[in-house]
């Protein structure tokens, strides 16, 4: 089955119970851990890792999107947040990283791909936006993909891609999973957007 680079999933998240396990984290002093491809961002691009290889003990290393890792547990920041656990567990495949990533007002993420990250490959990225507005510009193969806060996107990231954010801060929830059966059910039932 060929995708298409840009499918809303049919899951609708509730932005406010997304918005209050994010306040949760950051109020307890939950620090931002800068994106370590310093390459591919001006300004501040940041994580907190929710998923992530399994053993990782340092947020640096739970973070990290090894791609020869087999083995992913979640972190002790999503014990703190029931709703996002229940937005990782509606996906019944093999999810690997799960990471909140925040693209800072004023900040931009340069163009680049992230290599065998499409349906194809086997293993896709799913963007949930928990923090969003009008002034966040994405494009994929140079079109604008506009996201709203709770919709859930796959997004084929192994193809060109960069963000730029005019407005206040942003926060997505980014999922990395692995294509079984199930997931291939719901890209079947989906949208394409353009």
């Amino acid at each position: 089955m060929l995708m298409q680079d840009r499918i809303r999933l049919p899951f609708r998240f509730e932005p406010r119970l997304l918005q209050k396990d994010l306040s949760t984290l950051e109020k307890s002093s939950s620090e931002w851990i800068d994106h370590f491809v310093k390459q591919n961002y001006e300004g501040s691009w940041s994580i907190i890792p929710l998923r992530g290889p399994k053993g990782a003990e340092h947020p640096i290393l739970m973070a990290y999107s090894d791609p020869t890792c087999k083995d992913f547990a979640d972190t002790p920041f999503v014990a703190k947040c029931p709703y996002f656990q229940e937005v990782i567990n509606t996906f019944k495949c093999k999810v690997e990283s799960v990471r909140l990533m925040k693209l800072s007002a004023g900040s931009e993420i340069k163009e680049h791909t992230d290599y065998d990250l499409s349906f194809e490959d086997g293993t896709v990225r799913i963007h949930v936006p928990i923090v969003t507005h009008d002034k966040v510009a994405f494009y994929l193969n140079q079109q604008r993909v506009i996201m709203q806060a709770g919709e859930c996107w796959y997004l084929k990231l192994s193809d060109p891609h960069r963000v730029i954010n005019n407005g206040p801060d942003r926060v997505h929830m980014v999922l990395d999973m692995k294509v079984n059966d199930w997931l291939k059910g719901i890209f079947e039932g989906a949208t394409t957007q353009v």
